[in-house]
């Protein structure tokens, strides 16, 4: 129990060290530069405490579940050599994790809201919600087979600098042709769907992969999953805003 409190106290030290430059920048700012008081100085103060606490709470509760599970699950996947079993999990850990994925319910909705204003779609909260769903499950399943595919690639080595060049080069060229309301949404999508709940998850999954499977090593080979859930939900998006 002590050992636990005395982590604990250690992580949140660590948070609060991450914060301060953050602190730092905004208080000078708002004294010297814009040479204001801050306002609601005590509810900022609370705030602030709230953001360390959670931060803490959240990197603790990450280094004590997510990621032993994830290089858990992967290790027993690989000793029980089921390829399908493996692709499967794989899958289903991307789709699910980004569905759940704050960031991306918050931009869907975002989507959503200037796409009726804007004329692309009804100014309905039906419309709407089924615009965001849409847009949510298009990544979420862009984010499942980056993961299948980042997946094989482990599996059989294959080098991942190559297959980012392709898939890269493909963003560019489906740029050129996709809607322009739709272009700045899919390339915001890359970005959150990479957030609090899937890196660390897909992170785990790819190290304790490398790390179970013979030959294969985990700071070349463990890495990268991360890069592919980047990628796939551009491609997907801008390939969604072409049928709609």
């Amino acid at each position: 129990m002590n050992r636990a409190l005395i982590a604990l106290l250690k992580s949140m030290m660590s948070s609060l060290r991450d914060l301060l430059p953050i602190i730092l920048v905004i208080a000078f700012f708002q004294l010297f530069v814009l040479q204001q008081p801050i306002p609601n100085f005590l509810d900022i103060i609370i705030g602030t405490l709230f953001v360390v606490m959670g931060l803490t709470f959240f990197i603790y509760g990450l280094e004590m579940g997510l990621f032993p599970i994830g290089e858990s699950m992967a290790n027993a996947f690989a000793r029980k050599g089921s390829a399908v079993w493996l692709l499967i999990f794989a899958f289903a850990l991307g789709f699910g994790t980004t569905v759940a994925e704050p960031a991306l319910i918050a931009v869907a909705a975002e989507a959503s809201q200037v796409a009726a204003n804007g004329g692309m779609i009804e100014n309905t909260e039906v419309a709407m919600t089924s615009y965001a769903s849409g847009l949510r499950y298009t990544v979420a399943f862009s984010v499942g087979l980056a993961i299948v595919i980042g997946v094989v690639r482990i599996l059989r080595g294959w080098s991942i600098q190559y297959m980012i060049m392709g898939g890269y080069g493909l963003v560019v060229i489906m740029t050129a042709f996709a809607p322009r309301e739709i272009i700045g949404i899919a390339y915001d999508s890359g970005g959150v769907t990479t957030s609090t709940i899937t890196v660390p998850l897909v992170t785990a999954l790819g190290i304790g992969l490398a790390t179970a499977i013979k030959g294969r090593n985990p700071m070349i080979d463990g890495f990268g999953l991360i890069a592919f859930a980047s990628l796939t939900p551009m491609i997907f998006v801008m390939g969604y805003g072409m049928i709609i």
